[in-house]
């Protein structure tokens, strides 16, 4: 799934070198990047409430549409937008909307399956994703952790690793093989320390995405990159969101 290509192909620094921007044509900055940002998250939570709404209004068919429109859709414009950055500043809104339809839809799922042993599961998970983002944020910003070649050499190779492994348990499911530990609400220890390795690379890749983005504005990249941008962070953060539920699914049989 594009949710889970993060910081990564999205914002290679190869991707910045090749779109510097021509003379006359506006530049980048941070601040934009993050405006832009700002307006694709009220995207995603708008579309989310849409298909939770729609769940527990008893529409549940209409929600599982919606739904898989999200998977499918996300995934094509995510990927059109990935290899085509120009595209960013047309496909990002649409992208943003199509993932609030499925992070909603299978969030309401989530939710009604772990209501009694987990009632607050949902909001736990969107706090943590939030917290998790503004403390990496703000060690990167007081240079606590650094981008080096090393740092981007482990993330980077780390997050290739997962999406194979992404990519070999969705083949399986095709044929009705599932990968017990990589369920939601399995809490076998190898699941746990599976998840848990996950997570960190998901938060230690947003360590990439900021310091690409301060990059591609140091580099002179055209404004449409502000876009190209926004979208590679909130891929990041969908993914961190996704992990986290994940996790704290595991934890739901230890509660009484």
């Amino acid at each position: 799934m594009a949710l889970f290509n993060s910081s990564n192909p999205t914002l290679s620094e190869k991707i910045f070198s090749r779109s510097l921007a021509q003379p006359g044509e506006g530049t980048m900055t941070v601040r934009g990047s993050m405006q832009k940002f700002g307006f694709l998250m009220l995207l995603v939570v708008a579309g989310a409430a849409y298909t939770w709404k729609l769940y527990y209004s008893f529409k549940a068919p209409t929600m599982m549409t919606f739904m898989m429109v999200g998977m499918f859709g996300g995934l094509a414009l995510g990927l059109v937008t990935t290899f085509v950055p120009r595209l960013a500043k047309y496909l990002a809104s649409p992208y943003a909307l199509l993932e609030g339809f499925l992070l909603g839809g299978l969030s309401a799922v989530i939710n009604d399956k772990f209501q009694a042993k987990y009632p607050n599961i949902i909001m736990e998970a969107v706090l943590l994703t939030f917290g998790v983002a503004f403390a990496v944020f703000f060690l990167y910003n007081a240079r606590i952790i650094k981008a080096t070649n090393k740092f981007r050499a482990v993330i980077t190779s780390s997050i290739l690793g997962i999406f194979v492994f992404y990519i070999i348990d969705m083949v399986l499911g095709f044929f009705g093989i599932h990968i017990p530990f990589m369920q939601f609400g399995d809490n076998s220890m190898i699941g746990i320390v599976v998840n848990l390795f996950i997570v960190v690379i998901a938060a230690l890749s947003l360590v990439l995405n900021f310091d690409q983005i301060e990059t591609g504005e140091q580099m002179g990249a055209p404004k449409y990159m502000e876009w190209y941008s926004a979208f590679g962070l909130l891929v990041t953060l969908v993914w961190l969101y996704l992990e986290i539920l994940r996790l704290l699914s595991r934890f739901s049989s230890n509660r009484s």
